[in-house]
């Protein structure tokens, strides 16, 4: 047993390695008439690792002009890793999410913003969720797009 737990040790700095960032908000759909809004929001993750792994789970909270607009999650955690997309070393895969944005008293100026196509600056902070069959890592990220 002992024997495994150190196998599986040692994929953990291989795997800490994972590169994540927001690289795309797009309006999908307006409801206006529930001041609904479906964003897709694009995670590009890189492997520079020398590991193949997946990725279950990207938890996170998406900022508008420094403000939470609320949180969403990307995941595969109810498929086995086989139907899961491999990363493979050196690659980057997009991840794509839909993330719902509804209209309240505390960001509405945030949603005007978005729904108006005005200039705006997603920052995301979450939590990615790595795994190869023996080792399961998570790792904070936080990085900033600017799109209009």
């Amino acid at each position: 047993m002992g024997g495994i737990v150190y196998y599986a040790s040692l994929d953990t700095p291989e795997l800490e390695r994972i590169e994540i960032e927001l690289s795309d908000v797009e309006i999908i759909d307006i409801n206006s008439i529930e001041n609904k809004a479906k964003l897709q929001t694009t995670f590009l993750v890189k492997n520079p690792s020398e590991k193949t792994f997946t990725v279950a789970i990207i938890a996170y909270e998406l900022f508008v002009n420094d403000r939470s607009i609320g949180t969403g999650q990307y995941s595969t955690a109810d498929i086995a890793m086989p139907g899961r997309a491999a990363f493979y070393p050196g690659s980057e895969i997009p991840l794509k999410n839909i993330f719902q944005l509804i209209s309240s008293d505390t960001n509405a100026p945030e949603y005007q913003s978005i729904i108006e196509g005005e200039s705006v600056q997603y920052t995301v902070k979450g939590i990615v969720t790595v795994e190869t069959a023996w080792s399961l890592v998570e790792k904070e990220f936080e990085n900033s797009i600017e799109l209009s």
